[in-house]
């Protein structure tokens, strides 16, 4: 990936021109920069995130690379209100209010743990097994239904990407 971004940022000069990433921080690559001191902060998602971005910004150096990592997976952005997974799957009460409570029980969908059997996707899954196979169309479908704004709301971190982004216009 660091090579393929250096490549990009050396074909185009142009000031006004940026590069962004949109990274899965579960299951990271182990020589991914900053990894080891990210580390330390474990029980702290957030600022890990925020360290391993650091390290990655400082080792490509070019203020048009705004690195994003996704705490901890996209299917997060789901828990921001998982009741419209009921377009997809009808009768389907007891499974969504399911998630709803996992999404309840934390600050916001970012900070759902990227355990093995825990992750955002995984616990998804859980409660409906079809999604594993369908996940790169129905994802994408979800969380347009979900609608950005509202996914904003719930995630800060994404949020403040965004926001980033919105300032370069």
């Amino acid at each position: 990936m660091k090579n393929d971004i250096l490549r990009f940022l050396k074909q185009e000069k142009d000031e006004g021109v940026f590069f962004t990433t949109m990274i899965d921080l579960y299951a990271i690559h182990a020589d991914f920069p900053g990894l080891a001191e990210a580390e330390k902060l474990r029980h702290r998602p957030d600022k890990r995130v925020e360290v391993l971005e650091e390290a990655f910004s400082k080792d490509i150096c070019d203020v048009r690379f705004m690195l994003y990592i996704q705490l901890h997976e996209y299917e997060a952005y789901l828990f921001s209100d998982p009741t419209w997974l009921g377009y997809f799957y009808d009768h389907h009460d007891r499974q969504i209010a399911a998630l709803k409570a996992i999404a309840d029980n934390h600050d916001t969908p970012e900070l759902i743990d990227d355990g093995p059997h825990t992750a955002p996707s995984k616990r998804i899954i859980a409660h409906f097994p079809d999604y594993e196979d369908a996940k790169s169309v129905m994802g994408p479908q979800v969380a347009e239904l979900i609608g950005l704004d509202v996914i904003r709301s719930k995630c800060p971190h994404f949020n403040a990407w965004v926001s980033q982004l919105e300032k370069l216009v």
